[in-house]
């Protein structure tokens, strides 16, 4: 097998592995589904040109890290300054949320998506792709403590957020 060969059989198995994954985290980050694909896209083809040198099992936390890179870049440009929140995105929150009503999750994104982006992509992460505060502290070249405190401070601000909201459905 050629080098060429090797390179599309690694995408093409990285890509029936963590496709989804990457897709549903581009989506939830930047809530619009185009340009999430768009940049599952961009990630692929990044593998594609850069051929990185990927551990056994290391392999989705540098495609999300690649994800979140590009959605954070894209977050930063003029188009990207409101997100609006849609029905089509409740289809990817995972099946095994605990979240029943159809409004519960509807109150739920709007509050997450309320959060300053990096608290939000730490809580994405954890909540959602389920990486460890150490896998995440790693994937954003940061500390622990930092993600500990973020994911903190978001609990906190979650809570206040849907409880202004529940009181305000109560009025």
């Amino acid at each position: 097998m050629d080098e060429q060969t090797d390179a599309a059989s690694l995408v093409e198995s990285l890509y029936l592995r963590f496709a989804d994954d990457v897709l549903r985290v581009c989506y939830f980050y930047l809530g619009d589904r185009a340009k999430a694909e768009d940049v599952t896209q961009e990630v692929f083809l990044r593998v594609m040109e850069r051929r990185p040198d990927l551990k056994e099992g290391s392999e989705k936390s540098w495609l999300l890290k690649v994800a979140l890179n590009i959605c954070r870049d894209m977050w930063r440009s003029s188009w990207a300054r409101r997100v609006i929140l849609g029905s089509k995105r409740l289809e990817l929150i995972p099946s095994e949320s605990e979240i029943d009503s159809r409004t519960e999750k509807e109150a739920l994104m709007q509050a997450i998506h309320s959060l300053p982006p990096d608290v939000k992509e730490v809580f994405l992460l954890f909540y959602y792709q389920r990486f460890s505060i150490d896998q995440i502290a790693e994937m954003l070249g940061t500390q622990p403590g930092t993600i500990s405190s973020r994911l903190s401070r978001g609990r906190k601000k979650l809570k206040q957020l849907l409880e202004e909201d529940e009181s305000q459905h109560e009025a």
